[in-house]
């Protein structure tokens, strides 16, 4: 009991000593926290008074002249944009200022010590309204500290008709301290005090109709709903978009309508057979089918066009031998003697890029100046189109001309797009030309025409097709069968019936033999007819692949 309270006496010491010090701490951190000259506002800087005078002009100019008293470093930001309306901004603009301060875009800083004087003009600050003028200006906006006092004289080139002010926030409609005009109406004055930083002190005054003629200036704010309304400009363009691209298609049916037109009136199967001897409709040749048909020179074109050559005796193809796991391979040989001058250029072209001065080539070995020469075949099949008379021009230049044009819309129209849509409210106008160039573009592929000779080529070869896929063989003499048959084959591989057609080829002479082969088409050892089918199949699909592997010749089978 005696240690108690000889343990409590130094705890309640100490208590009462932290409740001492405690307030003489929180007065010397107050103290310390204190500016030295006794003002919190002194030490961060205030406007203790600032006097304008506002001279309005013609034009709409407002002339400012303003003397600030100040402590500390003050800044002023003009208050130089405000919204107008839902699409415009309305703009201040301040020119000619000079005087004891910088200005740095819309930020004046004083240079001035203590007391300021600077001078400027600003444009727009008057808008036409009813019977008169209205002069609407932030006249004290902007400071970067309070203001205490402001006094604002307005002079005009009329007399004022009407006077208000507001004061505080940009949007407040507080009225001022003070507003009032003299007697004969040509001076107004407009007093307020205790105005927080940004706050302002808005002038407003009412002057005669053309008092100074001015208006305000006004920018398109871009949003981008804004930029692409619909209105009687922008609603027309599409409508026209609409009334060109059913125009086109009207183009189309009427340049392209007429193969249907043609193909109605002259349907019908062929049967290429002429007094017993092979007469393809129209003499269309295998590899001028596909460009006939779909205005395209195609891979499977020139592979029809080699078999073509080889059943018409130009080339001799060799099947190579070949283990289980080997590709297959075949080696094309030139006929010695081949009547060469009968050929197509674009047959010749091609007859050359095979060789290449050689007197026979593997399939596999295909490539390098042959790959080049396939160039010259697909310009030779275009000519030939036009110089058979079914094209009046070609194929290839019509649809890149308008794939052009096309292409080039779209980059106007994205162009335009960004322009419009930026400057304006006619974005649509641009995407208009979008869609026109993206229309053109894919519709330019339909473009190529044919001749009216060119359509009724067209309905023969059909004819011709339907023929071949309905597997009659005719009354054909045994003699004969070998040699048509074998003229049926490249047209077979150009209407993708490859396979019926070289059963076919294969049945018409052959007994299971070795020594069973063609005229054409020579097979290995163990090797009969029997296999054709299979060995052409796969000729046609080695020879294809070969061929797309050039930049000149891509599309698919």
């Amino acid at each position: 009991m005696v240690d108690l309270p000889r343990r409590l006496v130094p705890a309640v010491a100490l208590a009462l000593a932290a409740l001492v010090a405690a307030p003489a701490a929180a007065a010397a951190g107050a103290a310390s926290a204190r500016p030295a000259n006794g003002s919190g506002a002194a030490a961060a800087g205030a406007v203790s008074r600032t006097d304008l005078t506002l001279e309005l002009r013609r034009g709409g100019v407002l002339h400012v002249k303003e003397q600030i008293t100040y402590t500390g470093d003050v800044r002023r930001t003009l208050l130089t944009r405000t919204r107008h309306d839902d699409s415009d901004d309305r703009l201040y603009r301040v020119t000619g200022f000079k005087g004891d301060g910088r200005l740095a875009g819309d930020t004046i800083t004083l240079t001035g010590n203590g007391s300021a004087t600077i001078e400027y003009d600003v444009a727009g600050t008057v808008t036409p309204v009813g019977g008169g003028e209205e002069l609407r200006w932030y006249a004290v906006n902007g400071w970067s500290v309070p203001v205490q006092n402001a006094v604002v004289h307005l002079t005009g080139p009329a007399p004022l008709q009407s006077l208000s002010c507001f004061a505080g926030d940009l949007t407040s409609v507080i009225g001022c301290t003070a507003a009032s005009m003299d007697e004969s109406g040509t001076r107004a004055e407009f007093e307020q005090q205790g105005l927080g930083p940004g706050q302002a002190l808005t002038v407003v005054a009412g002057f005669p109709k053309s008092a100074t003629g001015g208006r305000p200036i006004l920018e398109r704010r871009f949003e981008l709903a804004n930029a692409f309304t619909v209105n009687a400009v922008t609603g027309g363009a599409l409508l026209g978009l609409l009334v060109l691209l059913l125009g086109g298609v009207g183009l189309l049916y009427w340049t392209r309508g007429r193969d249907a037109r043609v193909l109605g009136s002259e349907s019908g199967q062929v049967t290429g057979v002429s007094g017993g001897h092979f007469a393809p409709p129209d003499g269309v040749r295998p590899g001028q089918i596909g460009t006939l048909i779909d205005e395209q020179a195609d891979v499977i074109d020139v592979t029809a066009s080699i078999v073509d050559l080889a059943v018409r005796g130009f080339v001799h193809i060799e099947e190579q031998q070949r283990t289980t796991y080997e590709t297959p391979d075949w080696l094309l040989v030139k006929v010695p003697g081949a009547p060469l001058a009968e050929l197509l250029d674009y047959e010749r072209a091609l007859y050359r890029a095979i060789f290449d001065g050689r007197d026979s080539v593997l399939l596999s070995e295909l490539h390098g100046s042959f790959a080049a020469g396939l160039g010259k075949v697909r310009d030779a099949l275009y000519r030939d189109v036009v110089a058979q008379g079914w094209f009046a021009r070609r194929p290839d230049s019509v649809r890149t001309r308008w794939t052009t044009i096309g292409i080039a819309l779209i980059g106007l129209g994205v162009l335009a797009t960004v322009l419009l849509a930026w400057f304006t409210t006619y974005g649509l106008l641009g995407l208009a030309l979008i869609i026109a160039g993206g229309a053109l573009a894919a519709g330019g592929q339909y473009m190529p025409a044919k001749t009216a000779k060119g359509a009724a080529a067209l309905a023969h070869t059909l004819g011709f097709r339907d023929h071949l896929a309905s597997g009659e063989l005719g009354d054909v003499p045994a003699a004969q069968r070998v040699e048509l048959f074998s003229r049926y084959l490249p047209y077979a591989v150009v209407f993708d019936n490859v396979d019926r057609w070289a059963r076919v080829v294969a049945s018409v002479n052959g007994n299971g033999q070795q020594a069973d082969n063609l005229y054409w088409y020579h097979g290995p050892a163990e090797w009969d007819l029997s296999r054709f089918a299979d060995s052409m199949r796969t000729f046609t699909l080695t020879t294809s692949g070969a061929i797309s592997t050039s930049r000149q010749f891509r599309r698919p089978l």
